[in-house]
């Protein structure tokens, strides 16, 4: 595999609503650019986006796949996303690895739920966008809808750089405003066209269109809008820059048409990455930060600058061990080499580097800035780590996951089972940070959480396909906590003697309840030296103790407030261990005289 200068490098992410042909876009570009001899679809096992087994049972993508072609002397990073909430993880990662995406949004359901998350994410990172409008050949397509969605939902004024011929099954081709040309595409699926002129009683109106995107284009700088005015048009080095300029910083929104499976306008939209998505160098600098001081630190795409790179997913292999999937920022990953990671303090050493095409590692010498590769079997990585050189260190945020809305009880059905269970989750977990486990020590139950009932039975499959751990899941016993209505003052009194030195200790509290989610006081009102300063905290820790077990049903106690106001000692026989036990005496003594109930949690 050659390399690539970081000019000729373009990483894109394909993001929208699940069902609108992310996947199957995908599948187009690698098959009009040979990396697959055939259109990959899901079901007849010639994906390459698509090749987990949970993935072909289901039809559908449950995480991020990355591959890559070359397109007129460029080399694309090309990572579909899932469009699912239950697989949410990995999109929010990719945004922090991508310079550019392509959102998808289907010509028959236009704007989605989960469009517009996507879209909203990436406006925080500040990329630059696409949107591609599929399934233009269905017969339900309505463009001139989806156009008015995308204005009314995203906010802005999207221009469409095409005009479809024939609608529904009779899509055949489309008219370029930018290159003023018509594409007339064969009905085969095999993405082949011709190029000709645009029919004489269209050119009025393809002009009339270029002439409204040339006038957003003037409106990018005002420059261009001065040289607009001045000359009526502008020049094609000026339209060119000013595009390109509009798109970085969200200013213009190009929509292009087509339809992935019958493969109709994908090549255009295979140019327009290339034109119009900025290169690794053209994003501009990344921010980070010293992990010394926390002073912010800029890092260039330069390949000659010192390495800093950034964890954006792993992928659990029970042969193969963990895979390290990352971008570099600056300098280069080399194979056989040694790397820091800043989030964990630690060096770890890279073997083999290599590049994903799908589930395919193609072996390489090294990843240079600009571009995505991994290695795997690093000891201490994990997803959001920064990598750097140890003598220049660099520390990124870390990526910001979803927090997991369904929690089940896990039960292993064999011995077995559950001897392998704890390593299966933590693998799970590394993978999915959206995936989390938790042992409860009230009820000693091993708890996950997950996005969905969907994102769980598939994670729970996957644990029994890698793993061969099985488990029965049950509903999370209820968390109940005890608390108090009333107010005593009680004495907790310890004393032992059977010899030699005894045991005592002297303490009086008053017990009282605080509002809810008020949590745990222990006030020390101690005067005189009535109660020695060291035996003080043994006090809270007996009574911190004891409320571990209510007296209602044996339950936690909360929203507690307890004041120690008085007590007595012993020179020789009180000690912490003494007073501990007084503390404990007394809670246990005062507690239902202040009327103790069961609360229950509230679902929200």
């Amino acid at each position: 595999m050659k390399q690539h200068c970081i000019q000729d490098i373009r990483n894109v992410g394909i993001v929208g609503h699940g069902g609108s042909g992310k996947t199957s876009l995908a599948e187009a570009m690698l098959f009009l650019s040979g990396v697959n001899d055939r259109l990959g679809k899901v079901g007849d096992a010639s994906s390459i986006m698509d090749y987990d087994p949970d993935e072909v049972a289901r039809g559908h993508s449950v995480s991020a796949s990355i591959a890559f072609y070359e397109w007129g002397k460029k080399k694309i990073n090309l990572i579909d996303t899932p469009g699912d909430s239950n697989f949410i993880a990995d999109t929010p990662a990719i945004l922090r690895v991508v310079d550019g995406v392509i959102l998808v949004v289907s010509a028959v359901d236009g704007v989605q739920f989960y469009t517009e998350k996507v879209w909203n994410w990436a406006n925080e990172q500040t990329i630059p966008k696409i949107i591609f409008i599929n399934k233009v050949d269905h017969e339900q397509a309505d463009v001139e809808a989806v156009l008015k969605s995308i204005k009314k939902k995203f906010g802005v004024s999207p221009f469409c750089v095409h005009t479809a011929i024939g609608k529904g099954e009779k899509f055949s081709g489309l008219i370029d405003i930018l290159s003023k040309k018509l594409h007339t595409y064969q009905q085969d699926g095999s993405g082949k066209n011709q190029d000709d002129s645009i029919p004489e009683g269209m050119i009025e109106e393809a002009n009339f269109s270029f002439g409204e995107l040339t006038e957003l284009v003037a409106e990018v700088d005002d420059e261009l809008t001065e040289n607009y005015l001045e000359n009526g048009e502008l020049s094609e080095k000026e339209f060119d820059v000013g595009l390109k300029k509009g798109l970085k910083e969200g200013k213009l929104l190009p929509v292009l048409l087509g339809s992935s499976t019958q493969n109709i306008g994908v090549d255009l939209l295979m140019n327009s990455i290339i034109d119009y998505l900025p290169s690794p160098d053209q994003r501009g600098s990344i921010k980070g930060k010293s992990p010394k001081d926390g002073s912010e630190k800029l890092c260039n795409a330069d390949p000659k600058s010192s390495l800093s790179a950034l964890v954006f997913k792993t992928i659990a292999d029970p042969y193969a061990g963990k895979l390290t999937l990352f971008r570099v920022f600056s300098g280069v990953i080399k194979a056989d080499s040694s790397v820091y990671n800043v989030t964990q303090e630690a060096a770890e050493r890279v073997g083999q580097v290599s590049l994903l095409q799908g589930k395919k590692q193609v072996s390489i010498a090294e990843i240079s800035a600009g571009d995505i590769g991994t290695v795997s079997k690093l000891k201490v990585t994990t997803t959001s780590d920064s990598l750097s050189s140890e003598n220049n260190p660099i520390q990124f945020d870390p990526i910001s996951f979803p927090k997991p809305v369904l929690t089940k009880a896990l039960l292993p059905k064999t011995r077995a089972d559950e001897e392998k269970i704890s390593d299966a989750l933590k693998r799970l977990c590394e993978e999915d940070p959206t995936l989390s486990v938790e042992r409860k020590a009230e009820s000693h139950e091993l708890l996950v959480s997950a996005m969905g009932q969907v994102h769980l039975d598939v994670s729970l499959e996957r644990m029994k396909r890698r793993f061969g751990v099985e488990v029965d899941v049950e509903t999370p016993k209820v968390p109940y906590r005890e608390t108090i209505r009333g107010t005593t003052k009680v004495q907790g009194r310890h004393k032992k003697q059977s010899g030699g030195r005894g045991q005592f200790g002297d303490t009086w509290i008053e017990i009282s309840p605080l509002e809810k989610g008020g949590g745990f006081i222990f006030e020390d009102n101690i005067v005189g030296g009535a109660i020695p300063k060291t035996y003080i905290p043994a006090v809270e820790k007996g009574i911190k103790e004891a409320m571990e077990d209510g007296v209602v049903a044996g339950y936690p106690m909360v929203d507690i407030k307890i004041r120690l106001y008085d007590g007595s000692f012993h020179d020789v026989d009180s000690s912490e261990i003494a007073f501990k036990i007084a503390g404990s005496i007394g809670f246990k003594k005062g507690v239902p005289e202040c009327r103790p109930i069961l609360l229950e949690p509230i679902m929200i």
